[in-house]
């Protein structure tokens, strides 16, 4: 979570006021499931193809409402990282450029809480978007869906091993696989943990 110091140094660099809605606290009931797609791990140098985002509301997945975009690469894209993505030719020819989907995730996350698997992934990627557009992070609290899961399925040892893998928390949860793998899929995936898992307690043991 960023901290309300930086959170104040970000909103005094922010280009544009119409988004200084985005460091206030939220006061709803909602939380944005999100995913990306990128060409690669370092936010540095690699690029998001594609994002996936869904809202949900009390126990509700708000699929009506979802979004979903295609980012135009500024790179060449190998043939490799397309078919470990499952991102077509076709999706990469529909891209648009960050400076028109940005504002729309934007308008559509506005303050509230974001959540995913490795979110904090997802929140650097998008980041050096926002910075290029608006001079700021992406501020909005992330809730990690590993730690979720972690704070519910450790064991009595700090040393036992919990086995994080996205598929394993699905199998774990016994949650249904979505059979195409993208974006928007992903989140909605993870939305279902998000449900499952604040609907379970915390494992309370000898260490905390």
């Amino acid at each position: 979570m960023i901290s309300s110091l930086k959170k104040a140094w970000q909103k005094h660099r922010l280009k544009d006021p119409k988004y200084a809605y985005l460091f206030e606290p939220y006061q709803g009931d909602e939380v944005v499931v999100l995913d990306t797609e990128t060409t690669g791990m370092d936010p540095r140098k690699d690029e998001v193809l594609s994002i996936g985002a869904v809202k949900v509301r009390g126990n509700r997945i708000l699929l009506s409402e979802a979004f979903e975009a295609w980012l135009k690469p500024k790179g060449k894209i190998s043939e490799e990282s397309i078919k470990i993505h499952g991102i077509r030719r076709v999706d990469l020819e529909r891209g648009e450029e960050p400076e028109a989907v940005i504002p729309r995730l934007l308008d559509f996350v506005g303050n509230r809480p974001l959540a995913g698997y490795y979110i904090r992934f997802d929140q650097r990627m998008l980041s050096a978007y926002t910075r290029k557009i608006l001079g700021v992070d992406l501020p909005n609290e992330l809730i990690e869906l590993s730690e979720m899961y972690y704070r519910r399925y450790r064991k009595s040892s700090p040393h036992e091993f919990v086995d994080l893998k996205f598929d394993t928390i699905m199998e774990t949860l016994d949650l249904p696989r979505l059979g195409k793998h993208d974006a928007l899929n992903d989140a909605v995936m993870s939305a279902l943990i998000y449900l499952k898992l604040k609907t379970m307690p915390e494992y309370k043991g000898a260490f905390s």
